[in-house]
């Protein structure tokens, strides 16, 4: 009947055009529907490190002010295990919906494929870099009870003492256990290194004199500043503002060490581009705000705006970066 009807009076232009809009509409796919209508919902924010470390504090510090940019609350789930790969499997299976984001060091992306050679996940394929967050530099501590006054007399007494000395790190593959390894290579010296589950419970046995130094993404910088441990160096190309008169290694005689890395954003592959374009600009506003400046730099690192893009050609250059040291320490996730 309809088929008769139809043949017999052929659909005006306005009527074509309206099917065509039916028709157009019903091919918009379920993600690219969902995009318009994103945020509908609390966001989960996994931070694979626990509580009080560096990458908890940026997450913290980002996400209160990223709930009132989106108009939905964005919740910190820490997951810590595994030098962060327990958070990044976590994000990996997690729908691309925009609903779930991963707050890391830039290590779980450059480093720990290389080191782990079974990983639940591929890096490069499940997920995808949305928006960095800080450089954070890494500040070489030792506990006062230790017989010395300045780097120099630092690396004769680790030379002088072969196995005697104990340096902690929030775990293996971190930038701080990298910076040691760095170290013990460049000083042709040897220490060992004890991985904890983070930065908060490594930088705790080293206020508890447990272990005698530690390379510290930022956390203790208080600690410094109340006596209770003495800043010998920085680990980065450049001073830091918070503390001017302290040389960097490279200054010392370690031409070149640098142990930074980058923490940022990232989510699971297929998520709608325009949700991660939305998350990267209000990332990035928040920034550029005075508030959270402030409080990177209380941590000693900076804010480090990027796109996307940006941020994914950063891991490939740390990538490039750390794979010969990893190489010729031997370094693996075990």
């Amino acid at each position: 009947m309809i088929q008769k009807y139809a043949s017999k009076r052929p659909f005006s232009h306005i009527q074509r055009s309206l099917i065509a809009l039916f028709l157009g509409a019903s091919m918009i796919t379920p993600l690219t529907a969902l995009a318009q209508a994103w945020p509908a919902k609390p966001i989960r924010v996994i931070v694979n490190f626990p509580p009080g470390g560096a990458a908890d504090q940026i997450a913290r510090a980002i996400t209160l002010p990223l709930q009132e940019a989106l108009g939905q609350p964005v919740i910190v789930d820490n997951r810590a295990g595994a030098g962060g790969n327990i958070g990044g499997d976590a994000l990996a299976k997690s729908p691309p919906d925009g609903y779930t984001l991963l707050l890391t060091s830039g290590g779980l992306v450059s480093i720990n494929p290389a080191i782990y050679p079974k990983m639940s996940f591929d890096p490069a394929r499940d997920i995808i870099p949305v928006a960095a967050a800080a450089r954070v530099l890494v500040f070489l501590e030792v506990k006062p009870s230790l017989p010395v006054k300045n780097v120099k007399e630092f690396i004769a007494y680790a030379k002088a003492n072969p196995g005697k000395l104990t340096y902690a790190s929030p775990g293996n593959g971190s930038s701080p256990h990298l910076a040691g390894e760095m170290f013990k290579d460049m000083t042709q010296s040897f220490s060992v290194h004890v991985p904890y589950r983070g930065a908060a419970p490594a930088m705790q046995d080293l206020l508890g004199g447990q272990v005698d130094f530690m390379f510290d993404p930022g956390i203790g910088l208080n600690h410094v500043r109340a006596g209770k441990l003495r800043l010998l160096a920085v680990g980065s190309p450049k001073r830091s503002p918070l503390f001017p008169d302290v040389p960097t290694l490279s200054e010392v005689g370690l031409k070149g060490f640098d142990a930074d890395t980058v923490f940022g954003f990232y989510a699971p592959t297929g998520t709608p581009v325009a949700i991660v374009t939305r998350l990267n600009s209000e990332i990035n506003k928040i920034l550029a705000t005075q508030a959270v400046k402030d409080r990177v730099a209380g941590l000693g690192g900076e804010v480090a705006p990027m796109t996307p893009a940006e941020f994914g050609a950063k891991a490939h250059e740390d990538t490039a970066r750390f794979s010969k040291l990893i190489k010729d320490r031997h370094i693996s996730g075990d």
